[in-house]
């Protein structure tokens, strides 16, 4: 897969929770995707959809998934409602090199259970905590343009243990008020393509307006898009060279 000049995005969320919560619809009148699809145009991309739980195969269809080259998803209450089918689509079109981007409560998404392996459980409390997501990889491309860390005044609280296997990058660490942290910014690959977890994002907080986090989302945008990389060659092949004859 080559990548375009500007990377194709969908902002995949559930879209459930702004029409349920008048809080969540008071913080997100136009809905979570398209505060974060606007944080994306603010930083200069210009290919951005958006796709949401109650459409027709979740808005994720075989077309737009294969016109997809960077996926953030946003789920919370209604992991289970997202169809297996679409779920095999989603993790094979990372295999192949799609990059995915799972925000918040997406830890629990079967997307990203499944490209994990692992159940990625791990502590929360919602009680208006301030999160410090503190830079622990300074030189990485997500980290530009963040600074030392960034600061969030009022945020849901996760707490380690995280269970996920082990990141192969580590980027951010957050430092809750009630005294907890949590390995909040981490990057995984599979087969071709790149995956890059991020915290924040409680839906009662106008997280996805703040400009930190809008830097860290576009960062990592282009740093999951999918590059030229050579071809995975499965199964049995022929020679390249002339074999000598069997005795």
């Amino acid at each position: 897969m080559t990548q375009p000049t500007q990377p194709r995005i969908t902002v995949w969320h559930e879209y459930r929770h702004e029409h349920e919560n008048p809080l969540v619809a008071s913080v997100y009148p136009q809905g979570m995707h398209v505060a974060m699809a606007d944080g994306l145009k603010a930083h200069g991309f210009t290919n951005v959809a958006t796709a949401t739980l109650d459409e027709p195969e979740h808005g994720l269809t075989d077309e737009v998934l294969a016109n997809t080259d960077v996926l953030l998803w946003w789920g919370h209450k209604a992991h289970g409602d997202v169809s297996d089918a679409v779920t095999e689509k989603v993790v094979q079109r990372v295999w192949d090199g799609m990059g995915l981007i799972v925000l918040h409560s997406g830890h629990f998404s079967k997307p990203f259970k499944k490209l994990m392996g692992t159940s990625c459980d791990l502590k929360w409390r919602e009680a208006s905590d301030k999160e410090r997501l503190w830079v622990v990889d300074p030189s990485h491309p997500i980290a530009q343009g963040v600074g030392e860390f960034i600061e969030i005044e009022q945020e849901e609280m996760y707490g380690e243990h995280f269970d996920i296997p082990a990141p192969e990058e580590l980027i951010f660490v957050s430092w809750f008020t009630g005294g907890e942290v949590f390995r909040s910014g981490c990057t995984f690959r599979r087969g071709s393509g790149k995956i890059f977890y991020f915290r924040p994002g409680h839906e009662t907080y106008p997280t996805y307006f703040h400009d930190g986090v809008r830097q860290v989302i576009a960062n990592a945008a282009r740093w999951v898009a999918p590059t030229a990389n050579a071809p995975r060659a499965f199964g049995n092949r022929q020679p390249l060279e002339p074999l000598p004859e069997r005795q």
